[in-house]
């Protein structure tokens, strides 16, 4: 029986290469959305994945989510938590609105997902977890206290779960991305992505698809003694 993933912000850019690469990897797959309607149908028609609207910074919702996919799916197996949002600006400029936003959006929505499927895959003694952290996380990057804080946040909880579910066959990892070329990075002025890619030491971006092939790996059967870990895939950018 296929293992069933659940991939939160799953229906564009780094998310999709995710939900592809999963249900590849034969997994029967649902991807979340936060609101652009248009983009997730279309997601859907090309590839075949359901997608599901639902706030991950919500806790209430998560649990529903959680609840509609199993009563649809089966029992969720794998949550990866790649929802984020982005709400820079400097300190002096920052609202604590914009702060809250991206803190319960980007980790809360971590701890929110986790939660939901916990009790689940204690049970059943399986389970994989994949949190996307960030390169920001690590090394932080101004105009981005609240971005880079929850994403330096999400390593952390990473670490912490891992320990409680070590012995319960629960697998807890995280993903650093570093700079890829999405629409997100495509939007970055061309003179301000050069130097971004100057200081790549493998010359360039990359591909979502190279971070869902790592996800993959540690969703597999095969991963299952990596756990509490932190994968960075930056081509050199930051090396931690």
């Amino acid at each position: 029986m296929a293992r069933v993933a659940i991939v939160t912000g799953g229906t564009r850019g780094i998310g999709e290469a995710i939900s592809l690469a999963l249900k590849e990897a034969g997994a029967t797959v649902v991807a979340s959305y936060a609101g652009n309607e248009g983009a997730a149908t279309a997601f859907t028609e090309r590839t075949g994945i359901p997608a599901h609207r639902w706030d991950v910074s919500d806790f209430d919702a998560c649990a529903a989510a959680v609840a509609r996919v199993e009563a649809e799916a089966g029992p969720v197996a794998i949550i990866v938590n790649n929802a984020g949002i982005t709400r820079d600006g400097t300190m002096k400029r920052m609202t604590r609105q914009a702060w809250d936003e991206v803190i319960d959006t980007n980790l809360g929505g971590c701890f929110n997902m986790a939660k939901a499927a916990w009790d689940g895959m204690t049970a059943r003694r399986f389970g994989r977890i994949v949190n996307i952290g960030s390169i920001n996380g690590q090394a932080g990057q101004y105009g981005q206290v609240n971005y880079a804080a929850a994403k330096s946040g999400i390593h952390g909880f990473t670490k912490a779960l891992a320990q409680e579910g070590a012995r319960a066959g629960i697998t807890v990892n995280a993903i650093a991305p570093g700079y890829i070329d999405t629409d997100m990075v495509a939007a970055v002025p061309h003179d301000v992505l050069e130097k971004i890619v100057a200081r790549i030491p493998v010359g360039r971006l990359g591909q979502a698809q190279e971070i869902a092939r790592g996800v993959a790996f540690l969703c597999a059967d095969d991963a299952g003694f990596i756990t509490g870990s932190t994968l960075s895939i930056n081509g050199g950018q930051h090396m931690y």
